[in-house]
């Protein structure tokens, strides 16, 4: 990975619904990676177009995570981490994002890269958020800890609603490649564990570059929709869903439990 606190990330967004019919779109899209266990070092990287904790016209606010109250974002880590039973020498943990853009902001998901002290990836957080104000945290782990590789099989029960197309039911099939300098990071959604074949895939690519204003200028003026446009997207998306016959499901119930681990429900 680019060396830094602070990664500017221009890359692809893909979805693809397979069933009943096909549905794909691809967006392009520019997010952020922090090294959120160096917080010092993070609010130094302040420019009069990106800064951190504080009014800028593109930043980040640690209350758009965690706890979302603005405290420690790393004392909340812990606490999910223990809340899964996942225990080990936390070390660099790397937060990919959307940033705020002139205030606004809306992660569908962000992905939490844990290491060990020895620079190693041991697990990967989901914080995932939905269109009606809700939250959840899925915490993947390789069996025993063991390193997280791209042939690494990152399997989650899904628990939470987030598109009101698809059921509260089947597993996630989470894959992240780190390789070549575009890490990928994919999502492949079974709702039927009769069928091989997943009703919803979806990935982003993307290429890490240190922060520069001018890149980041760049990527704001050919991409002035971020970060409102993710959310219009969404409901442009679901808009065309419906058009075609698309079974609308109303909003259940949240899960019991805020934070889901795939080794403590997969059966």
């Amino acid at each position: 990975m680019t060396e830094g606190v602070l990664l500017l990330c221009r890359g692809r967004v893909m979805h693809v619904r397979l069933r009943p019919f096909l549905h794909r779109f691809v967006y392009r899209v520019f997010c952020l990676r922090l090294r959120v266990d160096r917080p010092k070092e993070l609010a130094r990287q302040t420019s009069w177009l990106f800064g951190v904790e504080c009014a800028r016209p593109v930043s980040f606010r640690s209350v758009d995570h965690g706890a979302r109250d603005g405290s420690d974002l790393l004392q909340w880590l812990s606490r999910t981490l223990d809340a899964s039973d996942v225990r080990f020498e936390v070390g660099a943990v790397w937060l990919q994002c959307f940033p705020r853009v002139f205030g606004y902001v809306f992660n569908p998901v962000s992905f939490w890269l844990v290491h060990d002290r020895d620079g190693v990836l041991r697990a990967v957080l989901a914080e995932v958020n939905n269109t009606f104000g809700q939250r959840h945290q899925y915490v993947l782990t390789a069996p025993n800890l063991e390193p997280i590789q791209a042939t690494s099989g990152l399997a989650c029960q899904k628990v939470f609603h987030v598109s009101p197309f698809c059921d509260v039911q089947g597993r996630y099939q989470f894959e992240l490649d780190e390789r070549a300098g575009q890490p990928r990071l994919a999502i492949d959604y079974f709702d039927d564990e009769q069928n091989p074949q997943p009703l919803l895939r979806t990935a982003i690519v993307v290429q890490p570059q240190p922060l520069r204003t001018r890149a980041l200028l760049a990527a704001c003026l050919t991409m002035p929709m971020m970060t409102l446009g993710v959310m219009l997207r969404i409901h442009v998306q679901a808009f065309k869903l419906w058009r075609r016959g698309a079974k609308y499901r109303p909003v259940p119930a949240l899960p019991t439990d805020e934070v889901t681990h795939n080794f403590t429900v997969r059966k």
